[in-house]
């Protein structure tokens, strides 16, 4: 994906923040737990904190958390929900924190849009010498039979490499480097996976996989198209046709030192 192509799939999720502050999943608390390891009482930065999925977690844990997100109306959704949370418009690759003034810098599904050559030496800039930086992913687990095949069904618009088990350790083992010849501000990556999971039906299923950014960009008639195809999938497998079941999924963690 292109510059313009990521500033474009980003930008998509302001028009889906009420459906995303409903049907998001929040992220397993074992991923958290391993992500602030190495600061057992971190002051924490949510960046790219959308519409507050991870900043919840981390506030329910007590850490001193602050929450940068760049698209207004998520923005909203999260001071909404979360009114005692200071939560601060900017990006990562314009910080409005002072230098050093957090031990630790967590993105929750955002860190594959930072552009690293800009953003890595604003999180290293605002991140206390030792810091610790790390991504979180929520990714469907296609080793199970099921969820395989609504991969293949859905598309990788909806569910991309990056989305699954399978790939997203490959696909994200890099994203804390700049993608140009800007020197890394981080150290080697360590990457950890923990169950998840989210009750679901197959509306709410569906719901949920039309807020990917893929899917917010495609044009109307591919969209509808798409998501009756993943409907008519559903409704023809045991495990989700009928009532709630819990979708088997994973938290990714891709974590790294402040050089």
């Amino acid at each position: 994906m292109d510059q313009d192509d990521r500033l474009r799939h980003s930008a998509s999720f302001g028009a889906a923040a009420a459906a995303y502050a409903e049907h998001r999943p929040d992220y397993a608390q074992a991923a958290v737990r391993w992500a602030l390891e190495r600061a057992p009482d971190p002051r924490v930065l949510d960046l790219g904190a959308g519409t507050g999925k991870l900043t919840a977690t981390l506030v329910a844990r007590g850490s001193d958390t602050v929450a940068v997100e760049p698209d207004p109306s998520m923005l909203t959704e999260l001071r909404r929900a979360l009114p005692s949370v200071r939560a601060l418009a900017g990006r990562a690759e314009a910080i409005p924190l002072p230098d050093g003034s957090v031990d630790a810098v967590l993105s929750g599904n955002a860190m594959h849009w930072f552009d690293m050559a800009v953003a890595g030496p604003e999180i290293a800039r605002i991140l206390a010498p030792g810091g610790t930086l790390a991504g979180l992913w929520n990714v469907m687990d296609d080793r199970v039979d099921w969820v395989a095949g609504l991969a293949r069904i859905s598309g990788t618009a909806a569910i991309s490499p990056r989305d699954v088990p399978t790939s997203w350790r490959t696909e994200t083992a890099d994203l804390h480097l700049p993608r140009t010849g800007v020197a890394a501000r981080f150290g080697s990556p360590e990457q950890a996976a923990f169950p998840h999971g989210q009750r679901r039906t197959a509306d709410s299923l569906i719901a949920t996989l039309a807020t990917r950014a893929g899917m917010l960009v495609m044009p109307e008639q591919e969209r509808e198209a798409t998501l009756a195809r993943i409907r008519a999938y559903l409704a023809s497998r045991p495990e989700t046709a009928d009532g709630e079941f819990t979708l088997p999924m994973l938290t990714g963690v891709l974590r790294v030192r402040r050089l």
